[in-house]
C-alpha cells in the first residue's frame, strides 16, 4: 500500500482521491480553521491514525520536514493567490511569507523525504505567469534542484466526469534516480457521469456548470461574472452546498459541521475529486509496473471505460 501526505489539505479532496486508490494517508496539514472541521469530521474515520497519532498539523511552517513520516507520494494543492489573477499575479514577489513562499516549504519537504513521486496542483495560470518566469523557476527547481522527471498538463474537472470546467494545472513528479524506462501519461479523457440538469434534478441547458469559485456569489444571471445562478425547469436557481459537493465529486454523505457559507468557501477552494483520483490512478499503475510497490490497482482500472493509456 502507497502512503502519502496531504500538505494545504483544505477539506481532503487529495486524501479522498488517494483513499479511493487504496493509498494510506499517514501525515496531514492545514491551517484553516474551519476546514479543518470539515477534514476531521470527514476522515476520522477512514484514517484515525492521522489523529490518534496527532500527525494533522494545523501550521506546516512549524513542521520540520525531517520529522515527517516516510511516505511514498507528497500531495499538495499548495497556495493559488500568489500566482492567479485574484492574487494580482504577484508569483513570487509575494510580500508575506505564509502565502508567497509555499512552493518553498514544499521544495523542502521533498528535499528532506525524497517521495517516489509529487502531485501539485494549482491555477492554470501559474503556467503563464510573469511571462512564464515563475513557472520556469518552479520546473528547474524540481527538475534540477530535486532531481524529479516531471509531467504537468492543464486538467479540466469535466475532462474526468464531473459537470464543471474547472481547469487546474495538475504537475506530476517521479524520482530520476527509480530509472523509469517510459513516460507517464495522463489518462484519456472519460464521459460526463452527470450534467447540471442531473446535479439539479430538473432541466438545465448547460451540461457543464462554471467553475465554482470563492468570491464573486450572486452576480444576475445574465451577468458574465455569474457563475452560481442557473435557468433550472425555466426558473433561476442557485447553487447550494449539495449541488457544489455533487459538482466537485464529494459523495452525498460527505459532511459540513461549518455554516453554509463557509462549506460553498471549502467547495470552492478544493479540488475537483474525480480528476485527481483518475490522475492518481495513472500515478499508481505508473510506478506498481515498475515493482516498486504493493499498493493495491482499484478495480474500476480494469474497467474498458477507465482505460488509462
Amino acid at each position: 500500500m502507497y502512503k502519502f501526505i496531504d500538505l494545504f489539505a483544505g477539506i481532503g479532496g487529495f486524501h479522498l482521491a488517494f483513499h479511493h486508490n487504496d493509498c494510506e494517508c499517514v501525515f496531514a496539514s492545514e491551517i484553516d480553521k474551519y476546514a479543518r472541521l470539515t477534514y476531521i469530521q470527514n476522515f476520522k474515520k477512514i484514517s484515525p491514525n492521522l489523529f490518534e497519532k496527532h500527525l494533522y498539523n494545523d501550521d506546516i511552517l512549524k513542521v520540520i520536514p525531517e520529522e515527517i513520516p516516510n511516505h511514498d507520494i507528497l500531495c499538495a494543492g499548495f497556495p493559488c493567490q500568489p500566482f492567479s489573477q485574484a492574487g494580482y499575479k504577484r508569483g513570487f514577489e509575494e510580500e508575506h511569507q505564509a502565502r508567497g513562499n509555499m512552493f518553498f516549504i514544499l521544495r523542502d519537504i521533498i528535499a528532506a523525504k525524497r517521495p517516489k513521486a509529487f502531485f501539485l496542483e494549482n491555477v492554470r495560470h501559474l503556467q503563464n505567469h510573469d511571462d512564464g518566469k515563475t513557472f520556469s523557476i518552479i520546473k528547474s527547481i524540481l527538475e534540477k534542484e530535486l532531481n524529479y522527471t516531471i509531467y504537468y498538463k492543464i486538467v479540466k474537472a469535466s475532462d474526468y466526469g464531473l459537470p464543471q470546467h474547472r481547469p487546474r494545472i495538475f504537475i506530476i513528479g517521479f524520482r530520476q534516480e527509480d530509472s523509469y524506462p517510459f513516460t507517464f501519461k495522463f489518462p484519456s479523457p472519460i464521459p460526463l457521469k452527470m450534467t447540471m440538469s442531473d446535479v439539479f434534478g430538473g432541466e438545465c441547458p448547460k451540461n457543464i456548470g462554471f467553475t465554482l469559485r470563492v468570491g464573486g456569489k450572486s452576480s444576475p444571471i445574465t451577468d458574465r461574472r455569474n457563475w452560481d445562478s442557473y435557468w433550472v425547469d425555466g426558473a433561476v436557481r442557485k447553487i447550494t452546498v449539495t449541488e457544489g459537493k455533487k459538482m466537485m465529486g464529494f459523495p452525498n454523505d460527505f459532511e459540513f459541521p461549518v455554516s453554509a457559507t463557509q462549506a460553498m468557501k471549502q467547495l470552492g477552494n478544493s479540488v475537483a475529486v474525480d480528476a485527481v483520483q483518475h490522475v492518481a490512478a495513472a500515478m499508481i499503475k505508473y510506478m506498481t509496473t515498475q515493482n516498486q510497490s504493493v499498493c493495491a490497482q482499484p478495480q474500476y482500472l480494469l474497467s474498458e471505460q477507465y482505460s488509462l493509456f
